[in-house]
This record gives C-alpha cells, structure tokens and sequence, in this order.
C-alpha cells in the first residue's frame, strides 16, 4: 500500500509537539474544526495505518478465525438480517454511499453506538476483498460499516483468498531461501 498522501512515515512522522496536538484535537467535538486540513492528515494517516495493520492481519491469520470485536456475533447477526442480499466479496460503492443506501445503514450504525467503540469513525473499506488497498479499490466508510463487512468477509470465506496468496508467497519465499 503507497504512503499517505503528503509523505512522511504516518504518525511516527509527528514530533512530540505535532503529536500533543493531534491528540488535543482529535479530543475536541467535530464542530470545532470545519475543513481543517492538519486534521484531515491525521485522519488520512491513521486510516492508512488501521487499513496497513488490518491487511496484514488477514494476510496472516486465517480469517475466517478472526474476531474483531467484543460484538462480532451481533454485528453479524444484525448486517445480515438488516442487508441479507448484499453482496460483500465486491461490493458496489452507491451500496454505502446513494441516498437510500445511507438511509438503511444510518438505523443499523447507530444501533452500535455504546456497544462499538468509535463507532462511527471513518475508515478506508475495500471495494473489492480479493485485492489490496489501492485508490480505486477503496472507499470510506464508518468503522460499523467496515465491522459488519469484514466480519462478513471473514466468516464467509471471503478474504481466504488474500490469506492463501500470502501463504503460498510466504512458501516460495521459503523454498528459495532454503533452497
């Protein structure tokens, strides 16, 4: 996955000032900020480090063994009884983002409030489960969003295949180095 727009190392790039910034306003109400644009690359920046973090777990734990949250089973339960017919190995943007779409994902999210922490933070979702975070294979998309759906990726077998791709790279890795 390329860096962040704007370069640097993500938050390891902040100084210890930066970054007692950063955590004072991330600390403050949304209202307080508008379109500011220090706090849009710390967003940016942590996004891409729970998306780098978040491929590289299922890249390496089988995933349909995973348990993201404390809520999994109900999360699961509740997206597949409130979007039973949505397709989560490639999904169609305008299924999170038109206007009906946010209509029947709003009542879902908010029933998570107080039960996912964060619940609505913003997040980085792939478009597509079999590939990696690229530009045009991404999306934003809250954090309830992205539960539901890798949840449902996971226990569907759905992100095996990034999972078996990074095992038979890892074992050609080995073959050649012991080779």
């Amino acid at each position: 996955m390329a860096a962040p727009a704007g370069g640097g190392a993500g938050l390891d790039a902040l100084g210890p000032r930066e970054a007692a910034a950063a955590a004072h306003a991330l600390s403050l109400p949304a209202e307080a900020f508008g379109n500011d644009p220090t706090l849009e690359r710390i967003w940016a920046m942590k996004a891409h480090q729970h998306a780098e973090v978040y491929f590289h777990l299922i890249s390496s734990v089988d995933p349909q063994f995973l348990k993201l949250t404390r809520a999994d089973d109900q999360i699961y339960a509740e997206f597949r009884k409130n979007f039973k017919g949505l397709k989560v190995d490639v999904l169609d943007a305008e299924d999170l983002k038109s206007g009906p779409a946010k209509e029947k994902w709003r009542p879902f999210c908010l029933q998570f409030e107080g039960i996912v922490e964060d619940f609505n933070y913003g997040t980085l979702l792939r478009l597509d489960c079999s590939q990696g975070y690229t530009e045009e294979n991404t999306v934003f998309a809250t954090r309830i969003q992205f539960f539901a759906i890798e949840i449902a990726r996971n226990r569907e077998g759905c992100n095996s295949a990034i999972y078996s791709r990074a095992r038979r790279a890892n074992s050609a890795t080995e073959e050649i180095s012991s080779g």
